[in-house]
């Protein structure tokens, strides 16, 4: 499982988060109204941007040869401070209900676990781990 979950499956994981916000926000704007539907997708934003960062944070600190000392400073300045001064704005936003915006903090940790899941339940990575086995001993 550890070959497939590397930096590819972030970016996948990404697409699919973006996909999955589309689709609630077209549900929420006819079941919930502009207001939640806005605070889900600004909370899945969040939370999406939040992950390329630390992506790129732990990419730029965490390296086989000598860490990068600048991008790594400016991706904390950036993410850390930036990043969560926003997420402090959209929660004291008076249109945007917390319970809402916490859903949508919350999608990415839902995809992230549902394709987890499923990987484990369909033996994706056994398959994958055959295959490569296969190729080796040819």
């Amino acid at each position: 499982m550890i070959q497939n979950l590397g930096l590819d499956f972030i970016d996948r994981t990404l697409r699919t988060t973006g996909v999955v916000l589309l689709v609630i926000l077209s549900f929420c704007l006819y079941y919930l109204g502009i207001y939640p539907a806005l605070a889900i997708l600004s909370g899945g934003v969040w939370s999406m941007v939040n992950l390329m960062f630390l992506s790129a944070l732990v990419r730029a600190a965490i390296r086989p040869d000598k860490v990068d000392k600048v991008k790594v400073t400016g991706l904390v300045l950036l993410k850390f401070p930036l990043l969560y001064v926003s997420g402090y704005f959209l929660l004291k936003v008076p249109v945007f209900d917390p319970i809402h915006l916490i859903i949508g903090f919350s999608v990415l940790l839902g995809v992230v676990t549902l394709k987890v899941i499923g990987r484990a339940l369909f033996g994706l990575d056994a398959k994958a781990q055959k295959d490569e086995n296969m190729q080796e001993a040819l």
